[in-house]
């Protein structure tokens, strides 16, 4: 596991020797932020939240290409102990903030700015994720994230193939999905303003 590209191009990430996380492979992180990049200039200059992060692939990814902020929200201890490692290897100590939490419980409170975030990492451990309604643990973390993103913000959020998310949570709408392997990345953005008014 490795950062691809930007200021820390090559660096390779410490990660735990137990199966606790399941981090992204270098294929699938280099097409999702080819997407960013090419859609809508991200993340250069963003600010960003990287939820369930492990041992922060994405967020330290997001940095390297010219994130402005990262806020990293991991629950298990020892994960964080190694996150932490890796923000220091990679000297981008002054530019994020670690929350020790779980952003389910957490919710907005984790996140909560004057600013809102432009882009947001949902990455959930996939038993959690089982079930995707709207009222399910997801479904409702999607619905208070959609007060903290900002109005041309995208979420990104990685689950099993075999869960589907719904087309929309509250004030969010899928905009694209993409899958690779076993595992499927929906993008989501604030519904548009006709698309408000018609609820």
């Amino acid at each position: 596991m490795r950062i691809i590209a930007g200021e820390r191009r090559g660096m390779k990430l410490l990660s735990p020797k137990s199966m606790s996380t399941r981090p992204i492979t270098d294929r699938v992180k280099e097409a999702v932020f080819s997407i960013l990049v090419n859609s809508c200039s991200m993340p250069g200059g963003c600010k960003v939240a990287d939820l369930f992060c492990g041992t922060g692939s994405l967020g330290l990814e997001a940095l390297s290409r010219g994130a402005d902020f990262v806020t990293f929200v991991e629950q298990d201890k020892q994960v964080v102990e190694i996150l932490e490692q890796n923000i220091e290897k990679a000297r981008f100590q002054d530019r994020c903030e670690v929350v020790s939490a779980d952003a389910f419980r957490s919710g907005a409170p984790v996140l909560s700015a004057e600013e809102k975030f432009d882009l947001i990492f949902v990455d959930p451990p996939y038993p959690t994720t089982k079930d995707i309604s709207q009222n399910s643990r997801i479904g409702k973390l999607m619905i208070i994230l959609a007060g903290q993103i900002a109005q041309d913000g995208l979420i990104l959020v990685r689950t099993h193939k075999r869960s589907v998310m719904e087309d929309q949570y509250g004030l969010l709408e899928v905009s694209q999905r993409r899958s690779w392997g076993n595992m499927t990345e929906t993008f989501f953005q604030l519904k548009s303003g006709d698309s408000q008014e018609t609820e």
